[in-house]
């Protein structure tokens, strides 16, 4: 019988699995898989939420104009420049279409997030993994991965799963011997919490490039995960093709409403970093007092590994069974390790002292 068929390589394409929220059978769940903020949103955002439902029988401002003015005004931003997406993973995947297609290719780091490729072979582009060093992105490997076939390469920044980064003047250096009809794309999702001198999200690449776009998104320190909200700051001819091929609301209004709240709100967010900067350095080196191999992360989370896969593996069972989920990294290439977020002061010692026993049982 005949039936529709899709692209061919769609159905190579393992599809993106989250980080888990739920363990049956248990009712209280300590949730380290996702990135999230333990902080929760600002309590300013959520009353705008629930305000904005209101208005629910109305269309929301298409073009997002207050949201991209308090963006603009809280990272000092052009608005004209910024394009808001539900989620950076929309305004990624709209890159992709509009500057690449069939017979063309994407360049991203080997450990990088998971979603370029998915969204490079949806879009009939080839994706192209570069090897990495010390879990680092390796500007040169990228450049070595350069072809005329080219056309886009992604770069986490800080990356994810791994937590490493670029510095600016590297990332600078990258950009000069990147050919100029290649665009870069700086996805800043974990920009928030890098507090180095040495580093950029990258908004004067933007400003000072035709060929460099930041991404962001309000998902990590802002809270707002189930809204779906992310933003690019882009060249104005960039934004103008993203413009033309965008849903025409593809922001819903109480996500507008929220995400103003929210970017105007430095109170909370500075809540959010502070905590982090406190447990960021406890997790990693308690978990490197267990013997474990921790990569230095500049993000709200922390690469672990366990030295094998098998063992890897036990620990996230044991984790689970302990009602704590963190993140197996078999779909980064990395059996060994286990990624896990930065979570509150109780739910931090609690996975270090399940790890404690489960590594002291696999031990024995």
């Amino acid at each position: 019988m005949k039936h529709p068929n899709p692209r061919a390589g769609i159905l190579d394409v393992e599809p993106y699995v989250g980080g888990r929220h739920s363990i049956e059978g248990v009712e209280k769940v300590i949730l380290l898989a996702s990135n999230e903020t333990p902080l929760g949103a600002s309590q300013n955002a959520v009353k705008a939420y629930r305000n904005a439902a209101e208005n629910m029988h109305r269309y929301c401002d298409g073009h997002a104009v207050d949201l991209r003015k308090s963006i603009g005004n809280r990272f000092c931003c052009d608005p004209a420049r910024i394009v808001c997406g539900a989620g950076s993973d929309e305004i990624i995947q709209m890159l992709i279409r509009a500057y690449a297609g069939p017979k063309e290719e994407l360049i991203f780091s080997k450990h990088g997030f998971s979603i370029y490729p998915i969204f490079a072979i949806g879009a009939g582009v080839t994706p192209v993994a570069a090897e990495e060093t010390d879990l680092t992105a390796d500007t040169e490997e990228i450049l070595s991965k350069v072809t005329d076939r080219t056309r886009l390469v992604f770069l986490a920044n800080p990356n994810n799963p791994t937590g490493t980064y670029i510095t600016k003047n590297a990332l600078a250096k990258f950009r000069e011997k990147l050919r100029e009809d290649i665009l870069l794309v700086l996805d800043g999702a974990y920009a928030e919490y890098v507090t180095s001198i040495d580093y950029t999200s990258g908004i004067e690449l933007v400003e000072q490039n035709e060929n460099v776009v930041m991404t962001r998104t309000c998902s990590k320190i802002f809270g707002l995960a189930a809204l779906r909200l992310g933003w690019a700051y882009c060249p104005p001819a960039v934004a103008d093709v993203l413009n033309r091929i965008r849903s025409p609301f593809n922001v819903n209004g109480p996500a507008q409403a929220a995400g103003i709240a929210a970017m105007e709100d430095q109170a909370h967010t500075e809540r959010s970093l502070a905590h982090n900067e406190e447990w960021l350095p406890w997790l990693s080196n308690s978990l490197t007092e267990l013997g474990l191999k921790v990569v230095p992360s500049a993000a709200n989370f922390v690469l672990a590994s366990f030295g094998s896969k098998g063992v890897a593996e036990t620990v996230y069972q044991g984790l689970l069974n302990s009602g704590i989920i963190t993140r197996h990294m078999t779909s980064y290439h990395l059996p060994d390790c286990l990624r896990i977020s930065v979570g509150l002061e109780n739910d931090n010692k609690a996975l270090v002292n399940s790890i404690k026993d489960l590594v002291g049982k696999k031990n024995g």
